[in-house]
């Protein structure tokens, strides 16, 4: 069962579908996850706090998203173009997460201000961890990217560069597609045509794993 924070979040997130960030009142989210005004105020104190904590949580959800497709059977070069197709269906998908990756943050998002200095530490652990600060475009891709690496190789350093390559023709495309994706449907059961990307990607990686060293370099 999810816990109160998870339907706060849920509830803001909602709301987003309908209305710009300016527009969103605590209240109403309150309302909406059927919980008190003073627990969704002891949750993130603010409402820059759950903005901090909806964008946390989908760095979060991407980069466990970009694990699965590490997980899928198959070879290195198959799995990396998994993640390269999770990526631009869940940017494609998911306004906060496209933001994030690209930095494109327009006037109906969240756009999460750091918290103030010297302010109080939050008394909820996740919401000092998202308070801390969410990732920049290049952290998360660095983030998916050392993942990735990880995963398909014993030499994950040799694998850094074929692992960011193919993590950049994905947000290529996200950003060369964003006018016309779908901003709230659920990216695992949606995906958008990529056959291009797909063949460059698994073109390039092929042509890395054929190589005598038998890693992605």
């Amino acid at each position: 069962m999810p816990t109160a924070r998870e339907t706060l979040l849920d509830a803001a997130l909602a709301a987003l579908g309908a209305l710009p960030w300016s527009a969103v009142r605590m209240v109403d989210v309150a309302a909406a996850a059927r919980v008190s005004r003073q627990t969704l105020y002891n949750e993130f104190g603010s409402k820059e706090g759950l903005a901090r904590a909806l964008v946390r949580r989908e760095a979060d959800g991407y980069l466990r998203g970009v694990e699965a497709a590490l997980a899928e059977p198959g070879p290195p070069a198959r799995r990396l173009v998994a993640v390269a197709e999770w990526t631009v269906a869940a940017a494609a998908a998911r306004p906060v997460l496209r933001a994030l990756l690209t930095g494109a943050w327009g006037e109906r998002l969240p756009v999460p201000r750091p918290a103030r200095a010297g302010s109080r530490s939050a008394a909820v652990p996740e919401q000092r961890r998202a308070d801390a600060g969410v990732p920049s475009p290049g952290e998360l891709l660095a983030q998916a990217r050392d993942r990735a690496a990880a995963v398909l190789t014993a030499e994950p350093g040799a694998a850094v560069h074929s692992c960011e390559l193919a993590l950049r023709l994905a947000l290529s495309y996200v950003v060369a597609s964003a006018g016309v994706a779908t901003q709230w449907e659920d990216p695992d059961s949606w995906r958008p045509m990529t056959p291009t990307i797909t063949s460059v990607i698994e073109t390039i990686l092929s042509v890395d794993t054929r190589s005598p060293r038998k890693i992605i370099p």
